[in-house]
């Protein structure tokens, strides 16, 4: 997050600092203080009050008064002793202080020191683990603290926010583990699913209230503590009493209502205002809901609570919690290149300058973020988290600004809040935030999930400004509408505008996938530009589109989605009216996993596509995320144009085609189909026993797939297809009868009525596409790491499956053309995938691909250069294909052929001069694709 300082120029503070204090006494009564003083002004820290004194606290291991040498709420305690003093005394002294501050006050940081040296302890660690302990402590001399600037950064704001560190992330798994065991105990007591939802949002409310300041610490568990009995049989009662309370101002309370409870705040926003049956408690309920209280409820995330709060209800979720939630870092992957990225930089840029920094917060203000499927609202709470922190950051400039002009330590408390403390100027407020859900119980865990986050940056806000408002009672909410996102009309639920922001994570459903009511959904959303081949996510595309069409200029929007809709004929009919309606790429994460960081965790492959449009001035350069590889980190690269496949290049439309684009090379098809239920295939451990069968031995060949060919693996089929076919030898062998039973009776049950039709010649593959001469195959699906296509030359004999495609190849000149850097880059940017791994297609990638007119020369070049390639393969005899081209590990001799065929085919291409790199590729071929299709209609 941006700070008010550098770290260039807090270091050279710092190395000020310690030669300033190198030659001192060291008295830690006479020069303590102004040490203190001076070391946080490195870190911008210069305000009086910022910094309490000899604060007063209670130590725990004595319970005796001390006094805490210098106490920065929320940051650091800082503890002294005189020159050569023992630390480690120090250090167990700070600790003692710790458990008497308030849980606002409680710093991340301890700092000890005797003025000669420094210690540092990082309390967001883990102190319990030995890895935790030595990650989470530095100790170093005074002369070196410049070196150790980045360990105490946190005083200057920054890191500071780290909301989503792993520490968060794992408090709520456990959070919600918690809830998940209360909810077993309540599931099954007759109580109405409408009402145990509303009973475990109001749970869960009262839970974070008692950890988080929300009311007295632990006021709820007291109540359960001495208002309800162990049984159970009056906590229903009491609860309702209590929910009831809740829901009603001070004013209007009963004069009799009982002491304890009367002592909680009103909290309003409609969380206890729906009337419940009273529930039936048993004892063992009632214990785990005193159990759910001994949790510490303040360290949760919102968001990624929210989200595997939403897990609780169902019993195979509750299994997995844990490894299914959307971590924030991936959320932010979405909002930053949105609109988060520009805003904190212009604040870095402007940080010096009052009146564009007033700009930037009644532009924040002005700002409105919509995710219209919204789920439990983790989208929602990380981009409200986000911008509420950066209009504090702001506040806390402008303020130093204006109190560098006016030196007023009053004006600190009263600049942005009237006298009852309350709110006189926040910029992102809660009603700023519009979300749809098809579902009720999601959509009420959002709506107190953005409550949560309201509080916690209100924190944040009293931490960093030394004063916040209160969140009680709410006065504000999130707009949460419970509907079908494609049959609604989203200017309804939030008036458009330039500065709208639509953000979320639709649901991902293929095109076999979708239920009759799926399909309609998508054919309500799109109108007359439906396709059948359009994935379920293209709908939330289109309808933003269509919200923003009332907006002349400007609006932004960015959706997670599968990385298909980038991929084949699908292309086109998203893109196309999207790119005539005005909208560009802004940003695009190519293919990468979309997991959390929990162990065993879920991933599924997506691209991120994030959309503008308005003036040209208004527009930022886009940037295109690439991915080494689907889990590596990210790199950004600002680039002139992304297209829809997610490349950079122009806006072009690959179409599928039945026959090659390209006069210089012919048709490629797919292998045999079996469709057999793995009847008429034999593997490795069944070939002794149908070696052994001379009957069936006739018919046995090997039979390759892409995963054979590239992993070196031997699979058999039973092929009676040739003319030496005997149906005799059927009944003659128990081995072949038996399989072509099964076969014939899978056949039989499946939906198709051709298949079903095939039962009838169940000793035949049901599509048979063999060479009958020897051949090249394709596998149909390799590594996306692979910087090649692994093709090989295979007999006639080889039986190729229907993950192999094929084509006669007499003079190897299409193994060749296979083999380079073009195809592969072509396949890369406009094939399809099978997750994150490439998938090959002949109508898609192989006859689309632009090779021009190849000269009889030309072509004698590549064909001697692919021998080449296959000369270099011979020399690692008994190494698979997918050894011998591991990225990491390829045979320098290999790599050199490899380098040659590409100059050659690069050659073909048109190159002029030699291409150094697949984007120089890339840009070629799309040239080519252009000039060869311009005639077509």
């Amino acid at each position: 997050m941006p700070a008010s300082l550098s770290l260039n120029a807090i270091r050279s503070r710092c190395a000020v600092f310690a030669h300033d204090w190198n030659d001192c006494v060291g008295d830690e009564k006479q020069e303590g203080h102004e040490f203190m003083r001076e070391l946080m002004k490195c870190f911008g820290i210069t305000k009086r009050k910022a910094i309490a004194y000899e604060k007063r606290s209670n130590r725990a291991s004595t319970g005796r008064q001390g006094y805490i040498d210098a106490l920065i709420p929320g940051k650091a305690l800082i503890e002294m002793k005189s020159a050569g003093k023992d630390l480690d005394r120090a250090e167990e002294q700070a600790l003692d202080y710790i458990h008497d501050l308030a849980d606002i006050e409680t710093p991340r940081l301890l700092i000890i020191s005797d003025f000669r040296r420094i210690r540092i302890i990082d309390l967001d660690h883990d102190m319990t683990t030995t890895e935790g302990i030595e990650s989470g402590r530095t100790e170093f001399e005074l002369v070196k603290l410049p070196d150790h600037v980045d360990d105490l950064k946190s005083l200057a704001g920054y890191g500071m926010l780290q909301v989503g560190s792993r520490e968060q992330e794992q408090a709520s798994i456990r959070a919600a583990r918690v809830m998940a065991d209360l909810y077993e105990a309540l599931d099954g007591s007759g109580y109405s699913d409408h009402e145990a939802s509303i009973f475990l949002i109001r749970t869960l409310f009262c839970l974070y209230g008692d950890d988080a300041g929300l009311w007295e610490r632990d006021l709820f568990t007291e109540f359960l503590d001495t208002r309800t009995h162990e049984d159970g049989s009056d906590l229903g009662a009491q609860l309702a009493l209590l929910y009831q309370t809740l829901n009603t101002p001070a004013e209007r309370r009963q004069s009799t209502l009982d002491e304890l409870i009367s002592r909680f705040p009103y909290v309003n926003g409609g969380i206890f205002a729906e009337p419940l049956s009273i529930p039936s408690f048993s004892s063992t309920m009632r214990e785990e809901l005193v159990r759910a209280c001994a949790f510490d409820w303040s360290g949760i995330s919102p968001a990624v609570f929210g989200s595997l709060f939403q897990a609780v209800k169902s019993p195979e979720a509750r299994r997995e919690l844990g490894e299914h939630y959307t971590s924030e870092t991936n959320i932010l992957k979405t909002l930053g290149p949105l609109f988060l990225d520009d805003l904190r930089e212009r604040f870095a840029e402007h940080t010096h300058d009052l009146t564009k920094l007033k700009s930037l917060r009644k532009e924040l203000g002005e700002l409105r973020v919509m995710d219209p499927a919204c789920g439990c609202g983790n989208f929602l709470v990380v981009a409200y988290r986000e911008l509420r922190h950066l209009d504090t950051e702001i506040l806390r400039r402008i303020r130093e600004l204006e109190l560098s002009r006016k030196n007023s330590d009053e004006f600190q408390s009263t600049m942005f809040f009237d006298d009852q403390g309350e709110s006189a100027d926040i910029a992102v407020q809660l009603d700023h935030f519009f979300g749809i859900e098809i579902e009720e119980w999601p959509a009420r865990i959002a709506q107190t999930a953005l409550h949560l986050a309201h509080h916690q940056a209100n924190r944040e806000m009293e931490r960093l400004l030394g004063q916040a408002p209160s969140i009680l009672p709410l006065s504000s909410s999130a707009h949460i509408t419970i509907g079908n996102a494609l049959r609604t009309e989203w200017t309804q639920v939030c008036p458009p505008s330039p500065s709208v922001r639509i953000i979320g994570n639709p649901p991902f459903i293929g095109q076999y996938m979708r239920s009759e009511e799926q399909t309609d959904d998508l054919r309500f959303a799109w109108g007359d530009g439906y396709d059948g081949y359009l994935d379920y996510v293209t709908g939330w595309f289109i309808k933003a589109s269509h919200y923003f069409q009332s907006v002349p200029n400007g609006g932004r929007f960015a959706f997670v989605s599968t990385n298909s809709i980038t991929q084949g004929a699908p292309v086109a009919a998203l893109f196309r009216p999207l790119l005539e309606g005005g909208w560009r790429i802004r940003f695009a994460h190519q293919t990468f996993a979309w997991t959390s960081e929990a162990p065993g965790a879920a991933a599924v492959h997506c691209v991120i596509t994030g959309f503008d449009r308005g003036a040209p001035h208004e527009k930022a350069r886009p940037v295109l995320f690439t991915y080494s590889d689907p889990k590596a980190q990210p790199e950004a690269l600002p680039v002139d144009h992304i297209n829809p496949y997610l490349v950079e290049g122009p806006d072009i439309f690959i179409k599928a085609r039945t026959h090659p684009l390209s006069p210089s090379i012919t048709p490629i098809r797919r292998g045999s189909q079996p469709t057999d239920g793995g009847n008429l295939i034999v593997e490795r451990d069944e070939y002794p026993q149908f070696a052994s069968d001379p009957i069936a031995m006739k018919y046995l060949r090997p039979f390759r797939m892409g995963q054979e060919i590239v992993q070196g693996l031997d699979r058999w089929c039973l092929w009676m297809a040739d003319d030496d076919f005997n149906p005799q030898d059927i009944l003659k062998s128990s081995l072949l009868r038996e399989r072509v039973q099964k076969c014939g009776v899978f056949r039989s049950k499946s939906k198709k009525k051709i298949t079903r039709e095939n039962a009838n010649i169940s000793h035949l593959f049901q599509e048979i596409r063999q060479p009958l001469a020897p051949y090249v195959g394709i596998p149909s699906v390799v590594s996306e790491t692979r910087r090649f296509y692994t093709a090989a030359h295979l007999t006639e004999q080889v039986i190729a499956g229907n993950q192999l495609y094929t084509a006669l190849d007499p003079d190897s000149f299409l193994f060749a053309i296979i083999s380079s850097s073009m195809l592969i880059t072509w396949q890369k940017a406009i094939g399809g995938r099978l997750e994150s791994r490439l998938r090959f297609a002949n109508k898609v990638v192989w006859n689309t691909l632009p090779l021009p007119a190849v000269s009889d020369k030309q072509r004698a070049e590549i064909i001697a250069a692919g021998q080449g390639v296959l000369d270099a393969r011979a020399e690692q005899p008994g190494v698979s294909l997918a050894d011998m081209y591991n990225p990491l590990a390829m045979a320098p001799s290999l790599l050199k052929a490899h380098r040659v065929l590409d100059r050659a085919v690069d050659r073909a291409f048109g190159a002029k001069t030699p291409l150094e790199t697949n984007e120089e590729r890339l840009a070629l071929l799309f040239k080519r694709y252009q000039e060869m299709t311009a005639t077509d209609s």
